[in-house]
């Protein structure tokens, strides 16, 4: 007959025993649940919406848990130049949870991830006192990438990114977590997050011998290296670290099929383009959403830029069409016998470190992703300098020059010793008469600065201070029609704003 004291033992055993059985359960199931059910992103029936928060694939292995995500810039809002993720220049639109650019993706704990707009979803405002208006497609010109990583880095590097810390704040922001919920944001998503936010931020730590990249600006091939095919970086030579340059446009992709495509042009193949620039968005070859990205890639194809919309004087720019046949068309046209194609980085003299950043051993690590499938890349090349893109949609393309070394299309047409040695970088503003958004301020009017403001898609209080004398912003070269008459410059902008 057992004792009172055993059988009370034996009890007590036995609840840790099941206790430990159900964690040991909780984190195998948590582990294998993407594997067995089929996880499935938010879905948005409206293109444009889809465009700005649909799934590309990022969420499931390099996405963050949504609580963890939202409860981040409450927490840890010491690390953020101003209040929440807006204050990095991510675009908040009213009645919407997430910035422009991020996905959510529909898991036993929902995730939250990157995709195409993050970086292809600009802003616009037409005076100081006007709400801004987002542009879909056009290049983001607000978005500090890099504050994002450094900023999700010292969220992970804090002692109170902990459960016992974290939890309650998420319960305290409107989480109404069921106790399996809670078990797994205890011992899986939080302690893997950490975990893995603190390996990517040692992977990017050759980030801090780069000029930081301001608003609008990118690394895409250096953190490539790094995060995917986890190369030596502190062993990178510095002739090859710093690899920043502008993001394009991505309006009217089916009359740049065949083109030479990125700004150094290694690539001519669209499909391929788009999956490449998904795996810099935090996709993986196995997590891809192929069905998301065709989706947007239909739309792209025959999608055409906005128009110019401010007034243009149409004798000043008929004069102007005929400089720009005669002296730009040949390499910035469709149809042009030089568009698309790469011209060689001594004649055109701009700065060459986004060029070098691009390696022959990053282009044979490359060539072997999807390599499991018939999407396996095949068309990656080096080349020798930067290609003649097309100007469609010019006029929301400021700064200029991949590196965005030069703030308006006026300066582009001025020697480069002419052109601003330092500028400000970030502000929506436009400024019609140069072509290009105001530059010359470092923070926002009295105006801009009101709380109606702050109300708008993005809440940034200060601009970024570009410093062309820095490596890999160098705003030298491009002298084509820098030696033209000023009344003829005048006349080559006014019919650029057309095209």
């Amino acid at each position: 007959m057992t004792s009172p004291l055993l059988k009370k033992l034996l009890n007590g055993w036995s609840k840790l025993i099941t206790v430990l059985v159900s964690v040991v359960l909780v984190v195998a199931i948590a582990l294998a649940f993407p594997l067995f059910v089929n996880n499935g992103p938010v879905k948005y029936a409206n293109i444009v919406e889809h465009f700005k928060y649909g799934s590309i694939g990022s969420e499931s292995v390099n996405g963050i848990p949504y609580w963890i995500w939202k409860v981040m810039p409450v927490m840890f809002g010491d690390q953020l130049p101003g209040k929440g993720y807006t204050s990095l220049g991510f675009l908040q639109e009213p009645g919407h949870d997430l910035p422009v650019g991020f996905s959510q993706r529909k898991t036993l704990i929902p995730r939250v991830g990157l995709n195409c707009a993050v970086c292809h979803a600009g802003l616009v405002q037409d005076s100081p006192d006007a709400i801004p208006k987002i542009i879909p497609t056009m290049p983001s010109n607000t978005v500090n990438l890099q504050s994002y990583v450094e900023f999700i880095s010292a969220a992970a590097a804090d002692a109170r990114f902990t459960a016992n810390e974290m939890i309650p704040e998420m319960q305290a922001l409107g989480a109404s977590l069921n106790p399996l919920e809670k078990l797994l944001y205890r011992f899986v998503a939080i302690p893997q997050t950490r975990t893995a936010l603190l390996r990517q931020s040692e992977r990017l730590s050759f980030l801090e011998r780069q000029p930081d990249w301001g608003p609008g600006r990118v690394d895409t091939f250096n953190p490539y290296k790094a995060l995917q095919f986890n190369f030596p970086m502190d062993q990178i030579d510095d002739d090859e670290i710093v690899g920043t340059a502008d993001l394009p446009v991505i309006w009217a992709q089916r009359p740049r099929a065949g083109l030479q495509l990125h700004w150094d042009g290694n690539n001519d193949s669209v499909d391929e383009r788009n999956l490449s620039a998904a795996l810099g968005a935090g996709v993986t070859p196995a997590t891809t959403d192929l069905k998301g990205i065709k989706r947007v890639a239909d739309w792209l194809w025959e999608l055409s830029p906005p128009s110019y919309p401010y007034p243009i004087d149409p004798s000043l720019a008929a004069k102007g069409g005929e400089i720009y046949r005669n002296t730009c068309a040949s390499c910035h046209a469709f149809g042009g016998d030089r568009v698309g194609t790469v011209e060689p980085i001594d004649e055109i003299g701009t700065d060459p470190h986004r060029l070098d950043s691009y390696t022959y051993d990053l282009l044979s690590n490359q060539n072997m992703l999807y390599a499991a499938s018939n999407l396996r890349f095949k068309h990656f090349r080096k080349t020798n300098g930067y290609a003649n893109l097309p100007l469609d949609g010019v006029w929301l393309r400021s700064p200029y020059l991949h590196n965005g070394s030069v703030p308006t299309l006026t300066d582009l047409l001025n020697p480069p010793g002419d052109r601003p040695q330092t500028f400000y970088r970030g502000n929506p503003l436009y400024d019609p008469e140069n072509v290009g958004f105001v530059s010359d301020v470092a923070a926002p009017n009295a105006l801009q600065s009101t709380q109606d403001y702050a109300n708008q898609p993005t809440t940034v209080r200060s601009y970024f201070k570009f410093d062309t004398t820095l490596p890999g912003n160098s705003n030298a070269g491009h002298l084509y029609g820098t030696d033209l008459a000023n009344s003829d410059k005048q006349a080559l902008i006014e019919y650029l704003k057309t095209r």
